[in-house]
């Protein structure tokens, strides 16, 4: 078993008992799983991702009118068949709906030009926030 284990380090003991098996050794699984923890070859588990470290710095809150506006996408199907997504704009000062947009699939393109259309009538706001990303670059000009 260590032979086969040192070959084969990921191996588990189901699979080393696989291989045993095939050279002839037939082994009870609880025995084999006993020796195998006995031996010290248990598979190490993977650890998962890295998580970002470091305290993130709070949004700012909105001051007054057209300080913030928040896009979020809902989604919600006819039925069980047929999906639809919704966009909604809402202004975080004043809480004021500014739009909702329903459509069975909605585009990059289509997002901005609705954006466009609500410069338009409520003015160019100072950020946009979606999913709490804060996008300022482009809205400064």
């Amino acid at each position: 078993m260590q032979e086969i284990a040192g070959k084969r380090r990921r191996f588990g003991y189901r699979r080393i008992g696989v291989l045993l098996e095939r050279q002839g050794m037939i082994m009870n699984h609880k025995k084999l799983y006993r020796l195998y923890r006995e031996e010290g070859l248990s598979v190490k588990r993977r650890r998962g991702r890295k998580r970002a470290r470091g305290s993130r710095t709070p949004m700012p809150k909105a001051a007054h009118p057209n300080a913030r506006w928040s896009l979020d996408f809902l989604s919600d199907s006819f039925g069980a068949s047929r999906k639809f997504r919704i966009l909604a704009v809402i202004d975080d000062c004043c809480r004021e709906n500014l739009c909702l947009i329903a459509d069975t699939s909605i585009s990059g393109t289509r997002v901005a030009r609705e954006l466009d259309a609500l410069v338009r009538i409520y003015g160019k706001p100072a950020c946009i926030v979606s999913d709490n990303v804060l996008y300022r670059e482009n809205l400064a000009a």
